[in-house]
């Protein structure tokens, strides 16, 4: 079986990160690819690890605009 998860990947210096929305796992790598591949694994991992895993729903993500403090 296929699931789709979402991930949410920031950069911290020379790292990007990432994280399962859905789950509460992350991973990094030196690129946008490595973090996904690294996030892939480890998610496939805890899966594998526990038994009744809670899979949240979801989230809605999108993006605002504020005005700027400075």
């Amino acid at each position: 079986m296929t699931r789709t998860l979402t991930a949410a990947v920031h950069q911290e210096e020379d790292w990007f990160v990432a994280r399962c929305l859905e789950l509460d796992v992350a991973s990094q790598g030196q690129s946008l690819d490595e973090a996904l591949a690294n996030l892939r694994e480890a998610v496939e991992l805890y899966l594998e690890q526990v038994a009744q895993p809670q899979i949240e729903a979801t989230p809605f993500v999108t993006a605002f605009q504020i005005a700027s403090a400075a």
